[in-house]
């Protein structure tokens, strides 16, 4: 057997050279690994953000780009002095197991001991959040509708019809319209609650609307989701009333408590 200068047998400098190099190979391939599921799909989804923006200016193939256009903006839309008031709740739904039952009517959780009851309106389980109809419910009327990002207290009214209810998924029921209420960041792994408004019609067929605010209890735990809503009780659908109110409220409240807005 031939042996290098220090005296070292070659066979062994090659096994050695190759179990280097299938560590570095194995080191490389984890890397890229764990660049295209943490850092790749954060990265993609910032580009086509950027790139679907408005105030994006792609010029096209031999094509110079225009020179922007400075645009005042246009002030945003108030919320009429006549609407219902706006309350403010936070739902403890910290359990990774039991569901959080909340009534609209009454701006609070309930505690039920049969889901097919109307006391409820929607139940809340960490992020996930059902209603009190279709596959959830036997006797719940709930629905829901994606208002889209609209500036929450100029919402009006909501529709009379198409709610999204609940369907059976694959271990438990789930609400379409509640899948994705929030974007979640790869970095941080933290949720935040996007800016749409949804419509509810509640479990006895009223209406009501609202907004996520955010996810995280005062001590920094998950679970705390924080929503501000308009509950109308007369049935209509319209959200319009003689004078105007802003309240807010919280889980540990016996009654909402309610301030005039500034």
């Amino acid at each position: 057997m031939s042996e290098s200068f220090d005296g070292t047998p070659v066979r062994e400098i090659d096994k050695k050279r190759k179990l280097w190099r299938n560590i570095f190979l194995l080191n490389l391939c984890v890397s890229l690994l764990l660049v295209g599921i943490f850092w790749l799909p954060a990265k993609l989804d910032q580009v086509a953000s950027f790139l679907n923006s408005p105030s994006v200016n792609v010029p096209g193939e031999g094509k110079m780009a225009e020179k922007p256009v400075v645009e005042e903006e246009a002030p945003a839309p108030k919320a009429p002095s006549n609407m219902l008031t706006t309350m403010v709740t936070t739902v403890n739904a910290s359990s990774e197991k039991e569901y959080v039952y909340f009534d609209f009517s009454s701006g609070k959780p309930v505690r039920i001991l049969d889901a097919s009851s109307l006391e409820w309106d929607l139940a809340f389980r960490r992020g996930k959040v059902i209603s009190n109809g279709g596959a959830s419910s036997k006797l719940g009327n709930a629905g829901l509708i994606d208002l889209g990002v609209i500036e929450f207290g100029t919402v009006t009214e909501v529709p009379m019809d198409n709610y999204s209810v609940d369907v059976a998924a694959k271990t438990e029921t789930e609400n379409p319209v509640l899948l994705k209420w929030y974007n979640y960041n790869y970095f941080t792994h933290k949720l935040t609650a996007k800016k749409n408004s949804y419509a509810v019609r509640t479990a006895n067929g009223k209406y009501a609307k609202f907004q996520f605010l955010s996810f995280y209890c005062d001590n920094k735990e998950a679970g705390c989701i924080k929503i501000r809503y308009v509950y109308q009780d007369s049935g209509s659908n319209s959200f319009l009333k003689t004078g105007g109110a802003f309240a807010t409220t919280s889980t540990a409240s016996s009654s909402p408590e309610t301030t005039n807005p500034s």
